[in-house]
Parts: C-alpha cells; sequence; structure tokens
C-alpha cells in the first residue's frame, strides 16, 4: 500500500518536469542561453524533486523502512526513464537522442535528476524520522 502511495508523490513530478521544460525554453535560454539553460535546468529539476518528495513522502508514507524509501526511489527512477522513452519515442526523438540525455558532458544533467529521484526518499525518509518530536 506504502507504495501505491508513494506513485502520488511521482505523479506531482509530471508536472514540475514540464513546467521546469518550459521554464528552461522560454525564460533561461533567451536570458543565457542554450548552452547553459540546460544544465541550470537540470539542477531545478532536481531540486523540484527533491522538494516534493521533502513535502509529501513524510505525510503520505508515515513510518517508512529503510526498505520501502529505497524501493519507492528505485521505483520512481524506473518510472521516470520509461516515461522519458515513452514520451520521447512518440514524440519522435530516436533512440540516440534520447541516450543522449545521460551523457553530462553535453550539459545535460538529467543523471542528477535521476539520481535526485532515487535517492530522495531515502534521504527525506531517513532525516524527518531522526528529528525528535517537541
Amino acid at each position: 500500500m506504502k507504495i501505491l502511495k508513494s506513485l502520488i508523490i511521482w505523479i506531482c513530478f509530471i508536472p514540475a518536469a514540464i513546467l521546469n521544460g518550459g521554464l528552461r525554453e522560454y525564460v533561461l535560454a533567451p536570458a543565457i542561453g542554450q548552452k547553459w539553460a540546460l544544465p541550470v535546468s537540470g539542477i531545478i529539476l532536481s531540486v523540484l524533486v527533491f522538494l516534493i518528495t521533502w513535502l509529501m513522502f513524510p505525510r503520505l508514507i508515515k513510518n517508512s523502512t529503510r526498505k520501502e524509501r529505497w524501493l519507492s526511489g528505485i521505483v520512481w527512477t524506473l518510472l521516470t526513464v520509461i516515461f522519458e522513452f515513452a514520451t520521447g519515442l512518440s514524440g519522435g526523438s530516436s533512440i540516440a537522442e534520447l541516450l543522449a540525455a545521460y551523457n553530462p558532458l553535453t550539459g545535460n544533467l538529467w543523471l542528477l535528476v535521476l539520481a535526485a529521484t532515487l535517492f530522495s526518499p531515502f534521504i527525506t525518509g531517513h532525516s524527518i524520522r531522526e528529528i525528535p518530536a517537541s
């Protein structure tokens, strides 16, 4: 049941990612150029994923175990990769174009976003449980 609740959190990442993409294309790229907009956008999305998780995970998934937090992160990361490939391929992108996002030397910090997705349930769930109630 907890993993199903965690999917609600993952679904919140989708509009955040779409809005972040709009910010990158319509605000950041014209202001600082595409070369810098891509990595800045990756950092912003990573922070958004962490913030959404920090705000929602402890409230929806109370008293989660280490295993449940890791499982949530793994499931979210797999769903994110599947979603990215499905939407990319249906939008006309090639496999090579999609795989290019995994090369940080191109300025794309997609791996940072995936790391934030993987680790944020563990970090936020762990840190919240460690804070003593006052």
